[in-house]
């Protein structure tokens, strides 16, 4: 992907400065309207707002740490590519985690992982989304390393609805997928997670 010399300037800085408050940036929204005028403070505020959530996001996904900063600057540059292309339809977050959904799916492709069974899009969940927190850091860490042995697909389910609290509709506006598929994913995901962590912490799932 051609990068764009004063952008990747800022990317960098933007990695480097620290202690950013999200409670002080402008709306999203907003930041993405100054980045249409092609304004790098408002697109570095905003790289500097999503990078942890999308990071911890991307390493569920490609699986590869080494990789997970060459997604993220992919996927910024798409946005500052293409947020002219927002159109409202969903909100900025979701917008933005769909195209680091699709980066990622892109850079994955460049190496053999297994696939989510095929039937996991076809069967009817039983259960209910779930929507508890994780209760302490005991289960957090249960979690984490349990979520290793799923497939990309089934993490990044499991990330976005535990980590970024989102719901189903929202995730499935993210991965281009219905949202009976989002919520088969969870179910076998839940279940491969009960038989991997054991005893307490595997309560609350």
């Amino acid at each position: 992907m051609k990068r764009h010399e004063g952008v990747n300037v800022h990317l960098s800085g933007a990695r480097r400065r620290a202690g950013f408050d999200e409670r002080e940036a402008p709306r999203d929204s907003q930041l993405l309207e100054r980045i249409t005028t092609r304004d790098l403070q408002a697109f570095e505020q905003l790289y500097r707002h999503y990078q942890p959530r999308l990071s911890r996001f991307l390493i569920n996904i490609v699986n590869r740490p080494q990789v997970v900063e060459e997604v993220l600057d992919d996927t910024m540059m798409a946005v500052w590519n293409t947020a002219a292309n927002f159109r409202g339809a969903s909100k900025v977050s979701t917008w933005i985690f769909a195209i680091a959904y699709r980066q990622a799916v892109k850079a994955r492709s460049r190496w053999d992982e297994p696939l989510p069974d095929l039937q996991d899009n076809d069967q009817a969940s039983t259960e209910a989304r779930p929507d508890e927190l994780l209760h302490n850091s005991r289960s957090h860490e249960a979690l984490v390393e349990a979520m290793n042995q799923l497939s990309s697909d089934h993490r990044a389910v499991v990330d976005l609805t535990y980590f970024h609290g989102l719901g189903y509709r929202e995730i499935a506006d993210i991965m281009g997928c219905p949202v009976d598929t989002v919520k088969t994913r969870m179910f076998h995901a839940r279940r491969k997670l009960k038989r991997v962590i054991a005893g307490d912490a595997a309560d609350w799932l």
